[in-house]
């Protein structure tokens, strides 16, 4: 890369593009951590999200499974309004 105690012209492009790299590297990997750690705590480990429960709910409604108020029930008890399983 040094020639007569200077850098070549190839040296400076390839010194600005791996810092150019290894700084979008950086950014990338902590928009990645920033977003999974945005999911986890938005739905926690181990649970369905509230949107699949909901279409599920939404499509026993539309089949006929179930009626109006079972369906306003189990709505309000997976958007966290209602009251639990065991009260009725």
């Amino acid at each position: 890369m040094y020639w007569n105690d200077h850098m070549a012209p190839w040296g400076w492009f390839a010194m600005s593009f791996t810092t150019l790299l290894l700084w979008g590297l950086i950014a990338a990997a902590a928009v990645l951590l920033v977003r999974g750690l945005k999911r986890d705590r938005a739905t926690g480990p181990g649970t369905p999200s509230t949107t699949e429960a909901e279409a599920l709910l939404a499509g026993r409604y539309a089949r006929g499974e179930i009626d109006d108020e079972e369906y306003a029930r189990r709505l309000a008890v997976l958007r966290g309004h209602g009251t639990g399983p065991t009260s009725r």
